[in-house]
């Protein structure tokens, strides 16, 4: 029996398939990670005033910020990623989309810690959608020796849009007055903030659901395999899979629960407002982390072309080398711009491996077994790095330090523990990783 995704799908000619409208459809899913990351972000530039109207703590704020948005986007991941693989990924793009647009939007009503919780779950149900589907989507637009260019430049997204959630934020933070709605009733600035850079993804959403949807290539007719021949593929590369995402893992609680507080720790410790970071901050996360992805993802390429078949493994480690003694530095640092010099060359490094990252996983995986794998991988990726990496920072100024002021100190402490261990953990995985390589049977 065909699939409605199968139904739905476009020959595979050479304009929307490998061509230049290939190119038109990663502007546009670009674009959407771009919008999901202003709205997944822009809290950070707002936990002061958050605190004080909702009446809570820096560890609130960090499940605010990390587990409540991980652990359903998470959860919901896997089942959405099973339907990419099997129905029209366009259309459950855009309804994600819609989503997590509309609870954005949803943030800017919250009364209490609760409404703010429940509205961040459903922020991350809604991105859940883009990824797991973009990957796929990617995938059938272009053909093999563009990819790892295509998927990084989508990835770099991530960095241009916490950037621009950051300036963005930082203006409209500066800009927004207090105001008052029907129904709503009077709302803070930044409660006005939500809801202005929420809705406008609702427009992008209609973007998506237009696209023309590729020919699934490299697909067995029928339907797409079922969860036992998932598990099955797992089973035998298990040492591949389960090494790699939870060592990449690891390492993204360095870059999440930093992206989470620096902001945080820049107003604290040197009294920058908010539209000082937005300016400052936000340009250098636009140029240190969209250059860091595009540097690691030409090396693991050039690596990977000469023969380094654990290319993608090893750009985590030089990585993390490189990144964490700049970060432990910038957060020792006495001056703002001193401060801010560490804290580029920290994300210069930290970005480097997440093209390679999602490029590891394609490697090993067969075309119709992508979206749940991408799913699965997302899952590790956020649920320790996102859902712990903001938290554990949080503990630490909240419980270790007790002291508001101690941020930088939290955010160094955890660098120093974690980047070792994700070490560790990437170092073991190259050898299960080559070994799949060798078998690889699709």
């Amino acid at each position: 029996m065909a699939t409605q995704a199968s139904d739905a799908a476009l020959p595979q000619d050479e304009e929307t398939q490998h061509g230049g409208y290939a190119w038109y459809a990663l502007f546009v899913l670009i674009l959407a990670y771009t919008i999901s990351f202003i709205d997944r972000q822009a809290l950070t530039l707002m936990v002061d005033p958050i605190r004080e109207t909702l009446g809570i703590t820096d560890t609130e704020i960090s499940l605010l910020h990390g587990f409540a948005f991980a652990i359903f986007y998470s959860i919901m991941g896997i089942p959405i990623g099973r339907m990419v693989d099997r129905r029209k990924r366009t259309w459950i793009i855009a309804a994600g989309i819609v989503v997590w647009s509309l609870m954005t939007a949803a943030c800017g009503l919250a009364r209490n810690f609760f409404h703010m919780f429940l509205a961040r779950i459903g922020v991350g149900v809604g991105e859940a959608a883009l990824s797991p589907g973009a990957f796929s989507l990617i995938g059938d637009y272009f053909p093999k020796r563009r990819l790892p260019l295509a998927l990084s430049i989508y990835t770099s997204a991530a960095y241009a849009g916490s950037g621009l959630a950051i300036m963005i934020g930082g203006t409209v933070i500066a800009l927004m007055p207090a105001m008052t709605l029907p129904v709503v009733g009077a709302l803070e600035p930044w409660q006005a903030v939500f809801i202005v850079i929420g809705l406008p993804g609702v427009l992008v959403a209609l973007a998506v659901f237009f696209l023309r949807e590729p020919a699934r290539t490299s697909m067995k007719a029928g339907d797409p395999p079922g969860i036992s021949e998932l598990v099955s593929h797992i089973g035998r590369n298990k040492g591949a899979y389960l090494l790699t995402m939870v060592g990449y893992a690891l390492s993204g609680m360095l870059w999440n629960g930093s992206l989470a507080w620096f902001p945080t720790f820049l107003m604290r410790s040197f009294g920058w407002s908010p539209a000082d970071v937005g300016l400052y901050y936000g340009l250098t996360i636009f140029i240190a982390g969209t250059s860091g992805i595009l540097t690691g993802g030409a090396l693991g390429s050039r690596m990977r072309a000469n023969g380094r078949e654990d290319a993608n493994i090893v750009i985590g480690l030089i990585a993390l080398a490189f990144a964490v003694p700049f970060g432990v530095a910038g957060m020792m640092a006495s001056s703002g711009a001193m401060a801010l010099a560490g804290i580029a060359l920290f994300l210069f490094g930290t970005c480097m491996p997440w093209g390679c990252a999602a490029a590891a996983m394609q490697e090993i995986t067969p075309n119709q077994l992508r979206g749940q794998i991408s799913a699965i991988y997302l899952f590790f990726l956020n649920f320790i790095g996102l859902a712990f990496g903001p938290t554990l920072i949080a503990l630490f100024t909240d419980s270790i330090y007790g002291d508001d002021g101690a941020v930088g100190m939290s955010i160094a402490t955890v660098m120093v523990i974690a980047a070792p261990i994700s070490a560790i953990v990437l170092m073991i995985a190259r050898k299960p990783y080559r070994e799949a390589l060798s078998r690889i049977d699709f």
